[in-house]
């Protein structure tokens, strides 16, 4: 007798791609969580692959979230991608509904849930093919695995209306825009930042990997050249050896603090509320889950001049745009510090940038549509 198709109960997710939950370093693993506990809250199942070695404690559920652990090779290029490989696999001959699948990388897996019928959509995040540190043969992966997750899975996400027109224009392929979410916070412990020997206002800030992509060498040539009077601070670094990274803290002095990584969010939160400014120098990449959190916190920002970073940034409503040299860079710290006036009215403006489409709960509301279409009629395509 053939299967009724009929759907019945709660619909089941499987999320694939990140590290797992309820870890939170990463762009990735903040959406899982934040995503997820509200997809729970209205009563859908709700399955994370997690990473094996990352867990020492593995519980069955969190906070309502099923967990499953997979193994995988523990080398830097190869343990998303076989991680990916396993959970796809145990999610495919599960009985989930959908599986949300993110990271590009993970374009070509998209072949065992189409083999196995199952409905799949991906989150594309950045231009990974164009990012310096994937030169050559990861670079070629990156487009290769992009193209396929284009035909072989029922839809594509993408962050922004740029990264949407990227798609458009690099694959041919349509994709369904929903962007990253951030909570808005206020300052509530300022004294935080004393144990890094900072007052309030006196710095200017940067957030992001010690990778080339992010521009931090730029930003720090451009503010030796402004010869200003604030401290410039780094958080960030990267979890290997690498000569770029440590070029960069080889630069370190009583005005130019590197502090590594802030794995307390309360004192990384208090960080961009006390900052004079936020630099913002990454390139590639859709929503960038730091800059909304830089303005979530209300800080005035100052961003590479990139079509994402003004789709975010609504063309300079909510932010200044420097060039891609240490020149500009100076250039606008100048103006910053001379202009204290300008810095507070950017600070007042900046939370109004969050608007509907990057409030969580709106994010995690489109989900669900495209879930729905997709037991629907099996394409949620635009």
């Amino acid at each position: 007798m053939k299967k009724s198709h009929k759907h019945t109960g709660p619909l089941k997710i499987a999320i694939i791609g990140s590290r797992g939950y309820p870890i939170v370093y990463s762009g990735y693993e903040t959406f899982v969580k934040e995503v997820s506990e509200r997809l729970v809250a209205q009563n859908i199942d709700v399955r994370v692959y997690c990473q094996k070695h990352l867990f020492s404690t593995r519980p069955k559920t969190v906070n309502g979230v099923e967990l499953v652990y997979m193994p995988t090779v523990q080398t830097k290029s190869l343990n998303q991608l076989v991680h990916s490989f396993f959970s796809m696999v145990h999610a495919c001959l599960s009985k989930v509904d959908v599986i949300l699948v993110v990271n590009a990388a993970n374009g070509p897996f998209g072949l065992i849930s189409l083999l196995a019928q199952k409905k799949t959509l991906i989150n594309v995040d950045g231009l990974e093919w164009l990012r310096p540190k994937w030169k050559g043969l990861g670079a070629a992966y990156y487009k290769f695995a992009a193209k396929l997750a284009t035909l072989f899975y029922n839809t594509i996400i993408t962050d922004a209306e740029a990264m949407r027109q990227v798609y458009l224009n690099t694959f041919n392929s349509d994709s369904t825009v929903i962007a990253y979410g951030a909570n808005i916070r206020h300052s509530k412990n300022p004294s935080l930042i004393d144990q890094f020997g900072l007052t309030p206002n006196e710095y200017f800030l940067i957030v992001g990997r010690l990778i080339p992509d992010n521009n931090s060498d730029l930003i720090l040539e451009g503010f030796k050249k402004a010869h200003s009077n604030k401290k410039l601070v780094i958080v960030g670094d990267v979890p290997y050896q690498d000569a770029y990274a440590e070029g960069m803290k080889a630069q370190a002095s009583n005005q130019i603090l590197f502090l590594g990584y802030i794995t307390d969010s309360e004192v990384l939160a208090e960080l961009y509320h006390q900052s004079y400014a936020y630099l913002h120098g990454h390139e590639y990449g859709g929503t960038n889950p730091t800059m909304l959190k830089a303005m979530a916190y209300g800080c005035a920002i100052l961003a590479l001049d990139t079509v994402f970073n003004r789709e975010m940034l609504e063309n300079g409503q909510f932010g200044w745009f420097f060039q891609k040299t240490s020149d500009s860079v100076a250039l606008y710290l100048q103006q910053a510090e001379h202009n204290p006036q300008a810095v507070q009215t950017l600070k007042e403006k900046a939370r109004d940038g969050i608007t509907q489409k990057y409030n969580w709960d709106e994010v995690t509301r489109a989900y669900v549509t495209v879930f729905k279409a997709l037991m629907t009629n099996g394409k949620s395509h635009p």
